[in-house]
């Protein structure tokens, strides 16, 4: 198996940046994910990975070694293509079996490696049916035992769920998760799909116009993200442009921009909460809280962040209730598990606590929090 290091690489293609001044380790064995929207950069940093493309500057490292400029033939890589780019006119064993062949693999040797491969990905009974023949789960599953039959030393996956239906999706990252720690092979996956990143990865970057924003576990970058692009990205949350109004070494009040001078929040003042070094009157920032973190209640309970609002919508999903309450200008939604005591109604006067601890003031990169 092999550690990936991008060095400092960028890509251009004319006068565009695809990726900029991109560092990255990437641990032997390890399920790493690029996230980001279309267009981020992502899957330029994979084929620069595989080898079709090349750096513009830059160095890219399996291991010890620069492999730069090495042609892909020649980086012991496996690849998962969005589209499978599988053969229609082959067996799913002829699929498999189609690296080896290239390899001049022995008769024997490659019999054996295709049939264990097709038994661990569940299609051993399926060998002699052309893929044609095959749902969309099961055409993954040829194209997973494609790239694994080779026993590369890093494993590539480039949206490979996309395609699937939802109950399809859930049941592919579940297998792609089990071989991945069968094989401890060090795996590299693109989504643009949240929940396929928090749900797999054992870190993730996350990609916006070619800048790779953050690297971190997926509990790191949902808890503590480290600005409002990377807070309004992942999951959901409530993004509000705030001005530091007063501080001291433990705590921050902060005033919402276009609100009452009423709405003031208080923050905790630490590394958690609070991303980069503040001074009264800073503003060009944003406050995010998550929607789970909010707390509505029906009576007045007093304390820190407590303000009075007005429910504007209720949404029922069953085992949550999502509520938004407007209090001044400000629209804040709430998610709460359903406990059974009865819904919100709409026009309702509510109390919302914002959560001192589940504040965080973050630096705005994205231009579309103001």
């Amino acid at each position: 198996m092999a550690s990936i290091k991008i060095e400092n690489v960028q890509k251009a293609f004319g006068k565009t940046i695809a990726v900029d001044q991109l560092n990255l380790e990437i641990k032997d064995g390890e399920f790493f994910t690029f996230l980001g929207p279309s267009g981020c950069g992502k899957t330029t940093t994979l084929r620069m990975i595989a080898g079709f493309y090349y750096p513009t500057k830059g160095v890219v490292r399996f291991g010890d070694k620069d492999m730069t400029r090495v042609p892909p033939e020649k980086r012991n890589t496996g690849m998962v293509f969005q589209n499978y780019a599988l053969f229609p006119h082959m067996t799913v064993f002829e699929n498999a079996a189609f690296g080896l062949r290239v390899r001049k693999v022995p008769g024997a040797e490659l019999k054996k490696r295709v049939q264990d491969v097709l038994q661990k990905v569940r299609l051993d009974q399926y060998s002699d049916r052309q893929v044609s023949q095959l749902s969309g789960g099961q055409q993954q599953r040829v194209a997973l035992a494609r790239a694994l039959v080779i026993e590369p030393e890093i494993l590539l996956l480039d949206e490979p769920l996309s395609n699937l239906d939802a109950k399809l999706r859930d049941e592919m990252r579940s297998e792609i998760l089990r071989l991945q720690r069968e094989y401890k092979i060090t795996t590299i996956y693109v989504t643009h799909d949240q929940a396929e990143a928090l749900s797999m990865s054992d870190r993730i970057a996350v990609f916006n116009y070619g800048v790779c924003h953050q690297v971190g576990t997926p509990s790191d970058i949902y808890n503590a993200p480290v600005n409002d692009f990377v807070a309004g990205f992942i999951g959901e949350s409530n993004l509000l442009p705030a001005r530091v109004e007063d501080m001291n070494q433990e705590k921050l009040s902060v005033g919402l921009v276009d609100s009452s001078n009423e709405m003031r929040l208080v923050v905790h003042n630490n590394p958690l909460n609070v991303k980069g070094d503040l001074t009264i009157g800073d503003s060009g920032l944003v406050t995010s809280i998550r929607p789970e973190a909010i707390t509505v209640h029906r009576n007045d309970t007093g304390g820190e962040n407590v303000f009075k609002g007005s429910v504007e919508r209720v949404e029922f999903f069953g085992s949550t209730i999502n509520v938004s309450a407007r209090i001044n200008q400000v629209l804040l939604q709430a998610n709460m598990l359903n406990n059974g005591a009865g819904g919100f109604k709409v026009g309702e006067d509510v109390w919302v606590e914002l959560p001192a601890a589940h504040i965080r003031v973050l630096p705005v990169v994205s231009g579309d929090s103001l």
